[in-house]
Protein backbone atom coordinates (compact mmCIF):
# COMPACT_ATOMS: atom_id res chain seq x y z
CA UNK A 1 0.00 0.00 0.00
CA UNK A 2 2.90 2.41 0.96
CA UNK A 3 4.65 1.71 -2.62
CA UNK A 4 0.82 2.38 -4.17
CA UNK A 5 1.11 5.87 -3.05
CA UNK A 6 4.62 6.43 -3.25
CA UNK A 7 4.04 5.74 -6.98
CA UNK A 8 1.05 7.53 -7.12
CA UNK A 9 3.02 11.02 -5.87
CA UNK A 10 5.61 10.73 -7.90
CA UNK A 11 2.92 10.35 -10.88
CA UNK A 12 1.27 13.76 -9.91
CA UNK A 13 4.65 15.58 -8.80
CA UNK A 14 5.96 14.48 -12.76
CA UNK A 15 2.79 15.72 -14.06
CA UNK A 16 2.99 18.95 -12.53
CA UNK A 17 6.31 19.26 -13.23
CA UNK A 18 5.45 18.72 -17.33
CA UNK A 19 2.81 21.95 -17.15
CA UNK A 20 4.28 25.23 -18.62
CA UNK A 21 4.50 28.00 -16.33
CA UNK A 22 3.49 31.41 -18.66
CA UNK A 23 5.92 33.18 -16.07
CA UNK A 24 8.69 30.49 -15.87
CA UNK A 25 12.20 32.21 -17.44
CA UNK A 26 12.65 28.72 -19.10
CA UNK A 27 10.06 29.84 -21.25
CA UNK A 28 11.67 32.74 -22.54
CA UNK A 29 12.75 34.00 -26.10
CA UNK A 30 15.99 35.75 -27.44
CA UNK A 31 15.88 37.25 -30.47
CA UNK A 32 18.96 37.03 -32.38
CA UNK A 33 21.61 39.10 -32.18
CA UNK A 34 22.33 39.76 -35.78
CA UNK A 35 19.40 40.06 -37.86
CA UNK A 36 15.69 40.88 -37.52
CA UNK A 37 14.02 38.27 -37.11
CA UNK A 38 12.17 38.39 -33.85
CA UNK A 39 9.12 35.51 -33.57
CA UNK A 40 5.74 36.59 -32.42
CA UNK A 41 2.98 35.58 -30.32
CA UNK A 42 -0.45 36.21 -31.42
CA UNK A 43 -2.84 38.25 -29.00
CA UNK A 44 -4.81 34.88 -28.47
CA UNK A 45 -1.28 32.82 -27.58
CA UNK A 46 -0.45 35.41 -25.05
CA UNK A 47 -3.85 35.92 -23.43
CA UNK A 48 -4.77 39.29 -24.51
CA UNK A 49 -8.18 40.28 -24.94
CA UNK A 50 -8.45 41.00 -28.77
CA UNK A 51 -11.60 43.32 -28.03
CA UNK A 52 -10.09 46.26 -26.65
CA UNK A 53 -6.76 46.53 -28.81
CA UNK A 54 -8.50 49.11 -30.99
CA UNK A 55 -9.01 51.36 -28.32
CA UNK A 56 -5.61 51.12 -26.86
CA UNK A 57 -4.16 51.74 -30.67
CA UNK A 58 -5.72 54.79 -31.18
CA UNK A 59 -5.39 56.29 -27.54
CA UNK A 60 -1.59 55.96 -28.60
CA UNK A 61 -1.74 57.60 -31.62
CA UNK A 62 -3.53 60.57 -29.63
CA UNK A 63 -0.78 60.97 -27.61
CA UNK A 64 2.03 61.58 -29.80
CA UNK A 65 3.11 57.87 -30.01
CA UNK A 66 5.55 56.82 -32.50
CA UNK A 67 7.27 53.59 -31.41
CA UNK A 68 4.95 50.85 -29.25
CA UNK A 69 6.37 47.20 -28.30
CA UNK A 70 5.00 44.53 -26.06
CA UNK A 71 7.22 41.56 -25.39
CA UNK A 72 5.61 38.48 -23.67
CA UNK A 73 7.90 35.83 -22.77
CA UNK A 74 10.72 37.88 -25.09
CA UNK A 75 8.27 37.21 -28.10
CA UNK A 76 6.70 40.08 -29.78
CA UNK A 77 2.67 40.32 -29.13
CA UNK A 78 2.22 43.86 -30.57
CA UNK A 79 4.52 46.58 -32.28
CA UNK A 80 2.90 49.16 -33.68
CA UNK A 81 4.37 52.45 -34.98
CA UNK A 82 2.73 55.81 -35.36
CA UNK A 83 2.73 59.34 -36.81
CA UNK A 84 5.24 58.94 -39.26
CA UNK A 85 7.85 56.57 -37.49
CA UNK A 86 8.48 52.86 -38.33
CA UNK A 87 10.35 49.96 -37.44
CA UNK A 88 13.63 51.51 -38.76
CA UNK A 89 13.19 54.61 -37.85
CA UNK A 90 15.64 56.03 -34.22
CA UNK A 91 14.05 58.37 -31.14
CA UNK A 92 15.71 59.72 -28.07
CA UNK A 93 15.46 57.90 -24.96
CA UNK A 94 16.31 60.78 -22.63
CA UNK A 95 16.64 59.92 -19.49
CA UNK A 96 15.34 56.36 -19.89
CA UNK A 97 18.50 55.94 -20.65
CA UNK A 98 20.12 56.61 -17.77
CA UNK A 99 19.38 53.00 -17.41
CA UNK A 100 22.06 52.11 -19.89
CA UNK A 101 24.70 53.87 -17.95
CA UNK A 102 23.65 52.16 -14.52
CA UNK A 103 24.05 49.01 -16.48
CA UNK A 104 27.41 50.05 -17.74
CA UNK A 105 28.61 51.04 -14.38
CA UNK A 106 27.75 47.24 -13.24
CA UNK A 107 29.89 45.74 -15.93
CA UNK A 108 32.56 47.99 -14.69
CA UNK A 109 32.73 47.10 -11.72
CA UNK A 110 32.27 43.64 -12.13
CA UNK A 111 35.25 43.88 -14.24
CA UNK A 112 37.20 45.84 -11.72
CA UNK A 113 37.55 49.01 -12.79
CA UNK A 114 35.55 51.11 -10.37
CA UNK A 115 33.58 50.11 -6.67
CA UNK A 116 30.44 51.99 -6.71
CA UNK A 117 30.98 52.95 -2.67
CA UNK A 118 34.31 55.04 -3.44
CA UNK A 119 33.92 58.54 -3.96
CA UNK A 120 33.58 60.39 -7.32
CA UNK A 121 36.88 62.40 -6.64
CA UNK A 122 38.78 59.30 -6.48
CA UNK A 123 38.62 58.93 -10.08
CA UNK A 124 37.63 62.29 -11.72
CA UNK A 125 40.24 63.92 -9.29
CA UNK A 126 39.45 66.76 -6.66
CA UNK A 127 37.90 70.11 -8.04
CA UNK A 128 34.86 67.98 -10.26
CA UNK A 129 32.36 70.64 -8.49
CA UNK A 130 32.68 73.85 -5.98
CA UNK A 131 31.57 71.88 -3.11
CA UNK A 132 35.08 72.15 -0.50
CA UNK A 133 37.78 69.30 -0.93
CA UNK A 134 35.94 67.61 2.46
CA UNK A 135 32.15 67.92 0.90
CA UNK A 136 32.90 66.82 -2.89
CA UNK A 137 35.08 63.96 -1.26
CA UNK A 138 31.82 62.52 0.54
CA UNK A 139 29.83 62.52 -2.68
CA UNK A 140 30.00 58.52 -3.58
CA UNK A 141 29.16 56.68 -7.43
CA UNK A 142 26.44 55.02 -5.54
CA UNK A 143 25.50 58.86 -4.23
CA UNK A 144 25.46 59.37 -8.37
CA UNK A 145 23.42 56.41 -8.86
CA UNK A 146 20.58 57.03 -6.70
CA UNK A 147 19.76 60.87 -6.71
CA UNK A 148 21.89 61.53 -3.30
CA UNK A 149 24.46 63.75 -4.36
CA UNK A 150 23.85 66.58 -2.54
CA UNK A 151 24.31 69.14 -5.02
CA UNK A 152 21.54 72.17 -6.04
CA UNK A 153 19.45 70.74 -8.55
CA UNK A 154 18.23 73.88 -9.58
CA UNK A 155 21.13 75.31 -11.71
CA UNK A 156 20.21 73.49 -14.89
CA UNK A 157 21.46 70.68 -16.68
CA UNK A 158 25.41 71.61 -17.43
CA UNK A 159 27.61 70.02 -15.57
CA UNK A 160 30.60 71.78 -15.53
CA UNK A 161 32.06 72.36 -12.49
CA UNK A 162 30.89 76.00 -12.04
CA UNK A 163 27.34 74.64 -12.28
CA UNK A 164 27.53 71.98 -9.20
CA UNK A 165 27.36 73.41 -6.31
CA UNK A 166 26.95 72.21 -2.71
CA UNK A 167 23.24 72.41 -1.21
CA UNK A 168 23.35 69.67 1.77
CA UNK A 169 25.31 66.78 2.59
CA UNK A 170 25.89 63.84 0.20
CA UNK A 171 23.36 61.02 0.81
CA UNK A 172 20.84 63.51 2.91
CA UNK A 173 18.84 64.82 0.19
CA UNK A 174 17.03 63.03 -3.16
CA UNK A 175 17.14 65.71 -6.02
CA UNK A 176 16.85 64.99 -9.85
CA UNK A 177 19.96 65.66 -11.16
CA UNK A 178 21.89 65.16 -14.80
CA UNK A 179 24.89 64.77 -12.44
CA UNK A 180 24.72 61.35 -13.06
CA UNK A 181 26.31 62.10 -16.14
CA UNK A 182 29.62 61.80 -14.72
CA UNK A 183 29.62 58.03 -14.15
CA UNK A 184 30.26 57.94 -18.24
CA UNK A 185 33.47 59.94 -17.25
CA UNK A 186 34.53 57.60 -14.50
CA UNK A 187 33.56 54.94 -16.94
CA UNK A 188 35.79 56.71 -19.52
CA UNK A 189 39.20 56.84 -16.76
CA UNK A 190 38.75 53.73 -15.39
CA UNK A 191 38.75 51.75 -18.60
CA UNK A 192 41.24 54.09 -20.65
CA UNK A 193 38.97 54.02 -23.81
CA UNK A 194 35.63 56.20 -23.87
CA UNK A 195 32.44 55.56 -22.56
CA UNK A 196 30.94 54.76 -26.17
CA UNK A 197 33.79 52.30 -26.78
CA UNK A 198 32.99 50.54 -23.67
CA UNK A 199 29.32 50.41 -23.54
CA UNK A 200 29.31 48.95 -27.42
CA UNK A 201 31.95 46.42 -26.29
CA UNK A 202 30.64 45.42 -23.23
CA UNK A 203 26.48 45.77 -23.45
CA UNK A 204 25.17 47.20 -27.01
CA UNK A 205 26.69 44.73 -29.35
CA UNK A 206 26.15 41.89 -26.79
CA UNK A 207 22.21 41.97 -26.92
CA UNK A 208 22.41 43.45 -30.81
CA UNK A 209 21.13 46.65 -29.81
CA UNK A 210 21.36 49.22 -32.77
CA UNK A 211 21.95 53.45 -32.24
CA UNK A 212 24.72 55.69 -30.43
CA UNK A 213 24.96 58.36 -27.95
CA UNK A 214 24.32 61.98 -29.28
CA UNK A 215 25.57 64.70 -27.52
CA UNK A 216 22.12 67.36 -27.33
CA UNK A 217 23.05 70.34 -25.51
CA UNK A 218 24.33 69.42 -22.33
CA UNK A 219 23.30 65.93 -22.22
CA UNK A 220 24.48 62.67 -23.63
CA UNK A 221 21.22 61.26 -25.05
CA UNK A 222 20.90 57.64 -26.35
CA UNK A 223 19.01 57.39 -30.28
CA UNK A 224 17.69 53.92 -31.18
CA UNK A 225 14.82 52.06 -32.92
CA UNK A 226 12.11 50.99 -30.44
CA UNK A 227 13.22 47.23 -31.00
CA UNK A 228 16.09 48.53 -29.81
CA UNK A 229 14.88 49.14 -26.64
CA UNK A 230 12.78 46.58 -26.30
CA UNK A 231 16.15 44.30 -26.10
CA UNK A 232 17.62 46.56 -23.69
CA UNK A 233 13.93 46.00 -21.75
CA UNK A 234 14.53 42.19 -22.49
CA UNK A 235 17.23 42.24 -20.77
CA UNK A 236 16.64 44.07 -17.40
CA UNK A 237 13.47 41.52 -17.80
CA UNK A 238 16.15 38.75 -16.94
CA UNK A 239 18.34 40.78 -14.52
CA UNK A 240 21.20 41.32 -17.01
CA UNK A 241 21.30 37.58 -18.73
CA UNK A 242 21.38 37.25 -22.42
CA UNK A 243 19.93 33.73 -23.33
CA UNK A 244 23.42 32.03 -21.43
CA UNK A 245 25.53 35.29 -21.06
CA UNK A 246 24.93 36.90 -17.04
CA UNK A 247 26.32 40.19 -19.23
CA UNK A 248 25.37 41.92 -15.82
CA UNK A 249 26.05 40.77 -12.46
CA UNK A 250 22.49 39.22 -11.17
CA UNK A 251 23.40 40.39 -8.04
CA UNK A 252 24.01 44.46 -8.81
CA UNK A 253 20.79 44.24 -10.94
CA UNK A 254 18.55 42.82 -8.48
CA UNK A 255 20.08 45.83 -6.00
CA UNK A 256 20.18 48.58 -9.10
CA UNK A 257 16.06 47.75 -9.31
CA UNK A 258 15.52 47.92 -5.66
CA UNK A 259 15.31 51.00 -3.01
CA UNK A 260 18.50 52.40 -3.07
CA UNK A 261 18.13 54.94 -0.32
CA UNK A 262 15.53 56.01 2.59
CA UNK A 263 14.67 59.31 0.90
CA UNK A 264 12.72 58.39 -2.20
CA UNK A 265 11.91 54.19 -1.83
CA UNK A 266 10.41 54.41 -5.41
CA UNK A 267 14.06 54.45 -6.57
CA UNK A 268 17.03 52.33 -7.55
CA UNK A 269 20.16 52.79 -9.14
CA UNK A 270 18.64 55.05 -11.96
CA UNK A 271 15.55 53.21 -12.14
CA UNK A 272 12.09 54.25 -11.23
CA UNK A 273 9.70 51.28 -9.46
CA UNK A 274 6.49 51.04 -8.46
CA UNK A 275 3.97 49.47 -5.52
CA UNK A 276 5.86 51.54 -3.14
CA UNK A 277 4.84 53.44 -0.17
CA UNK A 278 5.68 57.15 -0.81
CA UNK A 279 7.90 58.54 -4.35
CA UNK A 280 9.26 61.91 -4.73
CA UNK A 281 9.70 62.98 -8.62
CA UNK A 282 11.89 65.63 -10.43
CA UNK A 283 12.28 69.39 -9.57
CA UNK A 284 10.68 68.74 -6.18
CA UNK A 285 11.42 68.12 -2.61
CA UNK A 286 7.43 66.87 -1.82
CA UNK A 287 7.03 63.40 -0.94
CA UNK A 288 3.43 62.13 -2.08
CA UNK A 289 2.41 58.84 -0.47
CA UNK A 290 1.46 56.01 -2.38
CA UNK A 291 2.46 54.01 -5.79
CA UNK A 292 4.15 55.59 -8.63
CA UNK A 293 1.79 55.06 -11.12
CA UNK A 294 -1.32 53.20 -9.25
CA UNK A 295 -2.49 51.46 -12.44
CA UNK A 296 0.59 49.60 -13.25
CA UNK A 297 1.69 46.39 -11.58
CA UNK A 298 3.04 46.61 -7.91
CA UNK A 299 6.62 44.78 -9.15
CA UNK A 300 6.81 46.98 -12.16
CA UNK A 301 10.31 48.69 -12.55
CA UNK A 302 10.52 51.25 -15.12
CA UNK A 303 13.06 53.36 -17.15
CA UNK A 304 11.34 56.92 -17.29
CA UNK A 305 12.48 59.63 -19.78
CA UNK A 306 11.72 63.23 -20.68
CA UNK A 307 8.50 63.50 -22.66
CA UNK A 308 7.34 60.00 -21.86
CA UNK A 309 9.62 57.77 -23.20
CA UNK A 310 9.21 54.32 -21.26
CA UNK A 311 10.32 51.24 -20.58
CA UNK A 312 8.07 49.07 -18.09
CA UNK A 313 9.20 45.94 -16.38
CA UNK A 314 6.93 43.31 -15.26
CA UNK A 315 8.47 40.47 -13.99
CA UNK A 316 5.73 38.55 -12.73
CA UNK A 317 3.84 38.43 -15.81
CA UNK A 318 6.95 38.87 -17.96
CA UNK A 319 6.11 41.54 -19.60
CA UNK A 320 7.95 44.33 -21.52
CA UNK A 321 6.38 47.56 -22.89
CA UNK A 322 8.36 49.83 -24.91
CA UNK A 323 6.92 53.30 -25.34
CA UNK A 324 8.55 55.89 -27.71
CA UNK A 325 7.03 59.44 -29.19
CA UNK A 326 6.52 63.28 -28.53
CA UNK A 327 5.45 64.28 -25.28
CA UNK A 328 1.65 63.06 -24.91
CA UNK A 329 0.61 65.77 -23.54
CA UNK A 330 2.47 68.45 -21.36
CA UNK A 331 6.30 68.47 -21.44
CA UNK A 332 7.41 66.53 -18.85
CA UNK A 333 10.72 65.51 -17.17
CA UNK A 334 9.90 61.34 -16.53
CA UNK A 335 6.18 60.42 -14.60
CA UNK A 336 3.33 62.21 -16.16
CA UNK A 337 -0.26 61.35 -16.01
CA UNK A 338 0.24 59.64 -19.32
CA UNK A 339 1.51 56.57 -17.43
CA UNK A 340 -1.83 56.13 -15.20
CA UNK A 341 -3.71 56.37 -18.37
CA UNK A 342 -1.64 54.06 -20.60
CA UNK A 343 -2.22 51.57 -17.66
CA UNK A 344 -5.95 52.05 -17.20
CA UNK A 345 -5.83 50.64 -21.15
CA UNK A 346 -3.17 48.10 -20.58
CA UNK A 347 -5.47 46.35 -18.05
CA UNK A 348 -8.30 46.00 -20.24
CA UNK A 349 -6.33 43.36 -22.59
CA UNK A 350 -3.81 42.00 -20.39
CA UNK A 351 -4.65 39.30 -18.18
Amino acid sequence: MKAQIVLLSTFFLLLSCSNVDTNSTSNNYFPPINNSNWEKLTLIEAGFNQNNIPDLLQFLEQKNTKGFIILKNGKLVMEHYFNNHNANSQWYWARAGKTLTATTIGIAQYQGFLNINNSVSSYLGIGWTTATNEQEIAISCKNLLNMTTGLDDSMGENTSAANLEYIAPAGTRWAYHNVYIKLQDIISQTTSTTFNSYFNTELKNKIGMDGNWTQIADNSVYISTTRSMARFGLLALHNGKWEDNQIVPENYFIESTNTSQSLNKSYGYLWWLNGKESFRLPQSQLEFNGSLIPNAPTDMVAALGKNDQKIYIIRSKQLVIIRMGQAADEENFALSTFDNELWSKLNTIIN
